[in-house]
């Protein structure tokens, strides 16, 4: 019965993990290109 609601659980957690991880790297790219986040969008950033 544990087994069955661990997994979604465990799944939720990952899930949750990996969108700090993305937004993170996302503020990083738009940084290094010399641009500043706003709202979770990247301003005035070089490529």
């Amino acid at each position: 019965m544990f087994g069955l609601l661990r997994l979604p659980i465990l799944v939720l957690i990952a899930f949750v993990a990996g969108m700090f991880y993305e937004r993170n790297a996302h503020t990083d790219r738009c940084l290094d290109a010399g641009g500043r986040v706003v709202d979770d969008l990247c301003q005035g950033g070089q490529r």
